[in-house]
């Protein structure tokens, strides 16, 4: 359960390869993180709506709930979508963060089921489940099983209908304090305080936009019973919510059973939405922020038009010509040459009242921000003055409606097609208004982009300047009391139908579940020796590829830590007769997108090709693999980009600790023992020549002993002659490297923890890692289970503990990733400061007992784990990305082709005896902590708990001299 917030930051588009692991804790945590609106990415041409739509049909309930069907057989699943018609637009004075509050209570159970609103989904295998708020709606959605649906529904429609009763003054307490934690998490981080300050820039006091989706810790504390009660009463009937049902599923049986479930439920008031207010200014301003920020980052808005319009429609055109295009005119201008930014972006954001233009750059360390802002300004004006040209205009289509192709292959989640539709009705009325933003994309002209950029960008922006300093609180007004809220008459229209549901039964029990039907592994050989494995998805016009290579971060022991990563990521920067620009624009123009990286134990290089342009796409993947560029220059750009990525890491709380973490659990010198980003540090990449590239290249990038894995809208006998045309002449340059086997580490003797200051914090975040055996071990599978109980989801111990009985954190997790060699096992919680002890006592009392076996697992908690591992496969494998990914395991990892069932069968037959043993692998006498917070707050308190020997740390991972205990 997230807010969801204002654009994010620009940062380096490429960035670093941040690894497995830091990529899963982000997920894990629940972060604050910007989601585009559905439409945002979408695309251009008439012809796509011929081959790739979203048909559907829709229906009204008497008591109007408006309902949009959607029927796609791909998988056996539905998605449940619901959209409330309720953001922080509409709250009143003093009382904003009351949507995103609301948010959260709906999961905290209702009258006629009191527990977690996860625990039902999580035994029938839900996936993809969340709720969102932002400025205009309120979403919950999740994708169940297809003989899940009535369970959904009757879920859905317990909270819709039958919430009041159970909202508590505990229950408020409660979530009042897992939202602060939110808030806090996000305002802990680099940049974390600009959306609230472009907020109150953009829009006057009084405007539904002045304040954050989030809100105040003021008004949130001033919250009462009686005020949340209100506030769903007024925006939480049906009559101002949509339902969007898309998957394993057909209108007539949608009417039978919404009606069944939903068709009681008396319509709310008929709330009024504000009107449309884009609050044009006609005055530039600008402001300088100091923040404890590695760089200093540049943000430029305009207000533009609202959503819904053919204007925001097109100015995304504009968006991607500027800066979002891999060779936008501020990336030709700023990163590759002038070379005064490491980074920069352009979206347009669309929005109910008004949307948002935004610039973003990370100015490089050293340059003046007014340099870079005035370069900033005069492409706007070139652009603005002469339009975009053809051939770019062009290639920004193609962008968009690749971006809608690869788009619409998900049903359900964030930007799939349940929630295209709900958004198209909720915004327009319309649920199929996408194909009128197609077409909006699709016919516009450069004088069309021309005239847009005179119209709203010419005047009116705002600039904010966020420069390395100190950090200063944003005051916060006191709360007042708001208005009373009158709420008007409901609609006489409306009517409900008599109920046949016996709610006093509980939730219905599902007892059959559809099976996984995981596609036919088919395989063959190219010429260059490469194993090609193809598994066929024919469900939209795309064709994914991953090469698989060895090497990766391990490869980099003896050599310049970051090696691995920076070469495979240089990959794209050139290749063959193309320049890095002209690389990226040739991607573009085929509407392909191409990657390379590194990771633990290996390396790979991706290829997402339209079907339409397969050919052309794999001839330029193979231009990449095979020949690429190494241009000095280039690296030079790039190892500054570079240097300032892990500057960015070691500014941010998780990825700082997920830098120094591997050191202390694998030793110096061993292969693992690196920032689990794989990006190196400062010196090691500053040191990287072109010979190093090129030998890494030359030792790891080769078709021999490599697989090359497919997934898509092909067959066999199209894409191996194709592949064979590019890369069947391709071979490696001398004998292959001989992989060292990674060295055993031996666990410590004793407890340690580790301290790494962050001044000013307002959250400290608690790590504890410790080595586990690798994976494909004995009982691999096991141990997996064994961590699920104890933080492997949202329902598990320490997440119900530090968020749900405590309220300390906004999410606790643990994780075990994947490694040849030993695997670390993580526990990650953001805590607020105040509580950093007890919150580490709580963790190691939890995770101690768990291990001893004085707090074994229970038979529920096995049931559940089952339940949710089996039940969700079907859900799980829903796009191309995910069975892309599950083969890649099975390569790596040197698993059988039927893996998912072995491992399904392992599942269903284990006990909680079993479970109980393999925790025993979790030594908490053996833990090594990882603490980042702010050292005057929470150093006494953490030596005074005896967890272990502390020592104080620098963001290197290097001791701080002075680490003594002060005196008492």
């Amino acid at each position: 359960m997230s807010a969801v917030v204002r654009p994010r930051a620009a940062g380096f588009r490429k960035g670093l390869n941040r690894g497995v692991l830091a990529v899963a804790l982000a997920t894990a945590l629940g972060g604050l993180a910007f989601t585009a609106p559905a439409l945002a990415q979408q695309a251009d041409a008439a012809a796509t709506q011929a081959s790739v739509d979203i048909p559907y049909e829709s229906f009204t309930l008497a008591n109007g709930l408006r309902v949009i069907v959607h029927t796609d057989r791909k998988a056996p699943i539905v998605a449940v979508n619901v959209w409330y018609h309720v953001g922080s637009k509409d709250e009143p004075r003093g009382r904003t963060g009351f949507a995103h509050l609301f948010e959260h209570l709906m999961f905290n159970g209702t009258e006629n089921f009191p527990g977690e609103y996860f625990e039902p989904f999580e035994l029938v295998g839900a996936t993809d489940m969340n709720g969102t708020t932002n400025s205009d709606r309120t979403n919950y959605f999740q994708n169940v099983p297809t003989t899940a649906l009535d369970m959904a529904l009757w879920m859905e429609s317990d909270r819709m209908g039958h919430m009041l009763g159970a909202v508590d003054q505990k229950t408020l307490d409660e979530q009042r304090g897992v939202v602060q934690n939110e808030k806090r998490q996000g305002e802990n981080q680099p940049y974390g305080q600009v959306w609230t300050k472009l907020g109150e820039a953009m829009y006057p006091e009084g405007h539904p936009y002045h304040h954050s989706v989030i809100g105040s810790m003021a008004d949130l504390n001033a919250a009462s019973l009686e005020d949340v009660k209100t506030w769903f009463r007024a925006w939480y009937g049906p009559n101002n919510a949509v339902l969007v049902l898309a998957g394993d599923i057909d209108v007539e049986t949608a009417k039978e059973k919404v009606s069944k479930y939903f068709g009681h439920i008396p319509a709310g008031p008929s709330m009024a939405q504000p009107a449309v207010d884009i609050a044009e200014r006609t005055e530039s301003t600008r402001e300088v922020m100091e923040d404890r920020v590695p760089q200093a980052r540049i943000y430029r808005l305009w207000n533009v038009a609202q959503t819904g319009t053919r204007d925001i429609d097109q100015l995304q055109l504009l968006a991607q010509v500027l800066g979002r295009s891999a060779s936008s005119r501020l990336d030709q201008r700023l990163v590759h040459g002038d070379k005064l930014a490491d980074g920069v972006s352009a979206g347009a954001y669309a929005s109910q009242l008004g949307s948002s233009f935004v610039v973003t750059a990370d100015v490089k360390q050293g340059v003046e921000p007014e340099r870079v802002e005035a370069i900033i300004e005069e492409e706007l004006e070139r652009l603005i003055a002469q339009g975009p040209t053809e051939e770019e205009l062009a290639q920004a289509q193609t962008v968009l409606r690749a971006g809608f192709i690869r788009g619409v292959e998900r049903i359900g989640g964030f930007g799939g097609k349940a929630d295209a539709l709900a958004e198209c009705a909720v915004y327009t009325g319309d649920p199929g208004c996408f194909r009128e933003t197609l077409d909006n994309i699709a016919s516009a002209t450069p004088a069309d982009i021309q005239a847009l950029g005179e119209q709203w960008l010419s005047a009116g922006d705002h600039t904010l300047v966020v420069v390395p300093g100190e950090r200063t609180a944003l005051p916060e007004d006191p709360a007042v009391t708001p208005a009373a809220l009158e709420l008007p008459p409901v609609d006489p229209d409306y009517s409900t139908v008599p109920t046949t549901v016996d709610r006093s039964e509980g939730v219905p029990q599902i007892s059959e579940f559809p099976e996984l039907s995981f596609p036919e592994l088919q395989r063959a050989t190219l010429d260059n020796g490469t194993e090609v494995i193809l598994a066929e998805r024919h469900d939209i016009p795309v064709v994914q590829m991953s090469y698989e290579f060895g090497g990766g971060f391990r490869a980099d022991q003896g050599a310049a830590l970051g090696t691995s990563s920076f070469t495979m990521s240089m990959l794209d920067e050139g290749a063959g007769e193309y320049g890095p620009l002209e690389f990226g624009d040739r991607a573009e123009s085929l509407g392909a997108r191409l990657a390379a990286g590194a990771a633990l134990d290996g390396g790979n290089a991706y290829l997402s090709a339209l079907k339409s342009n397969l050919d052309d796409s794999i001839d330029l993947f193979a231009e990449m693999l095979r020949n690429p560029r190494f241009d000095p220059a280039e690296i030079e750009r790039v190892k500054a980009t570079w240097i300032a990525g892990i500057k960015q890491e070691k500014a941010r709380p998780n990825s700082a600790a997920l830098r120094v973490l591997p050191p202390l659990l694998y030793g110096e010198g061993h292969a693992y023992a690196m920032p689990f980003s794989g990006s190196g540090t400062e010196e090691s990449i500053a040191g990287l020549t072109r010979g190093d590239l090129l030998e890494y290249h030359a030792d790891w990038v080769r078709p021999q002993d490599a697989t090359l894995i497919v997934v898509g809208d092909t067959t066999l006998e199209e894409i191996v002659p194709m592949l064979n045309r590019h890369l069947g002449e391709w071979e490696g340059v001398g004998e292959a490297p001989t992989v060292q086997p990674v060295a055993r580490v031996e666990r410590p003797e004793q407890p340690r923890v580790y301290l790494i200051d962050q001044p000013g914090a307002v959250q400290a975040n608690l790590f504890v890692g410790q080595l586990m055996p690798p994976t494909g071990a004995p009982g691999e599978t096991t141990l997996d289970m064994a961590n699920e109980v104890i933080g492997g989801s949202f329902t598990a111990r320490l997440n119900m503990n530090l968020r749900e009985d405590k309220h300390w954190s906004y999410g606790a997790r643990s994780i075990l990733t994947n490694a040849q060699g030993q695997r670390p096992w993580l526990a990650v919680a953001p805590v607020q400061i105040d509580k950093t002890a007890e919150s580490l006592a709580e963790i190691q009392r939890e995770v101690s007992q768990y291990a001893s076996g004085e707090a074994p697992p229970t038979d529920a908690e096995l049931a559940k784990i089952q339940a949710n591992e089996i039940r969700s496969l079907p859900g799980a494998y829903e796009t191309a990305s995910a069975v892309l990914g599950t083969i890649g395991g099975i390569v790596r990892y040197d698993r059988p082709d039927d893996y998912i069932a072995r491992r399904t069968a392992r599942i269903e037959s284990m006990t909680p005896a079993q479970i109980a043993a393999a925790a025993e692998a979790i030594d908490p006498n053996a833990f090594t902590w990882v603490v980042v917070g702010d050292l005057e707050q929470i150093e006494q308190p953490v030596r005074a708990l005896n967890l272990g020997e502390v020592h104080v740390l620098d963001a290197n991972g290097n001791p701080v001299a002075d680490n003594e205990p002060a005196a008492d």
